[in-house]
């Protein structure tokens, strides 16, 4: 992992997708840089927040964090430099000050067309220009916990191509597909006992302390309820400000 954090690091992050035009993207996130400022404590880097806004907003929001905690991610990568029309390079984004990018998400998958292989490529990509990848991963339907962990499992290798020191640099987002857009996240039970399960395979390949941090509908109240999750990924419930700042509080009381 490239981004400076000590190993019991909670992430807690959240991205606008595409719901946010330009302007209305920067004066949320000065909301959420205000959010950030008033909680000195995470200067220390138990808690690292991030936020990923759509590409167009990446110049203006480097600039924007200079000097705060919150890292900067962006929502997606090429594989490559090159002749790729409409592509982003992980290296243009590294320059751009991005620390982690997100990859796999499932509607990259589903809609995109966004395979296996595809995901592995830009993982490297990710990696080899010094880029955390966010790697998103997560069963389709709900499942028993060990059978979700083990989709999840056999997502992380092939999105490694079976290379575990490439693992090693990455944040899981567990995200299970069918709790993406839905009203409420899976229980807690569900996803503590999903995680325990895929730490069990994780910690053969000497990847036991290998962040991996929850979404799909996750909003306040959800973090203190679930155990061995290294915090949370925030989608719509954290475009109010404010919801953020609630997580990162509970975030901030948890033991270390």
């Amino acid at each position: 992992m490239n981004i400076p954090a000590p190993a019991s690091a909670l992430f807690i992050g959240v991205s606008t997708k595409m719901y946010m035009g330009y302007a209305q993207s920067l004066a949320w996130l000065e909301q959420l840089l205000a959010e950030v400022d008033a909680r000195p404590a995470l200067a220390a880097g138990r808690v690292v927040p991030f936020v990923i806004p759509s590409f167009p907003v990446l110049p203006t929001a480097s600039a924007m964090l200079q000097g705060s905690p919150m890292v900067l991610g962006a929502q997606n990568c090429g594989w490559s430099d090159g002749p790729w029309t409409g592509e982003v390079s992980p290296s243009m984004l590294a320059e751009l000050g991005v620390g982690l990018v997100e990859i796999g998400h499932a509607e990259r998958r589903r809609y995109f067309a966004e395979d296996d292989a595809m995901v592995a490529l830009k993982v490297r990509a990710a990696v080899d220009a010094g880029l955390t990848p966010l790697l998103c991963v997560g069963e389709g339907v709900v499942a028993e916990p060990e059978d979700a962990a083990g989709t999840v499992f056999r997502q992380v290798k092939a999105a490694v191509s079976g290379d575990w020191s490439v693992a090693s640099q990455l944040v899981i987002a567990y995200e299970p597909v069918w709790a993406i857009g839905a009203a409420e996240p899976a229980s807690a039970a569900y996803v503590s006992q999903v995680v325990a399960a895929l730490r069990v395979l994780l910690t053969a390949h000497g990847l036991e302390e290998l962040p991996i941090i929850y979404g799909g509908s996750a909003k306040p109240g959800l973090l203190p309820r679930v155990d061995g999750v290294s915090g949370l990924f925030l989608g719509r419930f954290a475009h109010d400000a404010t919801n953020f700042g609630r997580v990162l509080d509970e975030a901030l009381s948890l033991p270390n």
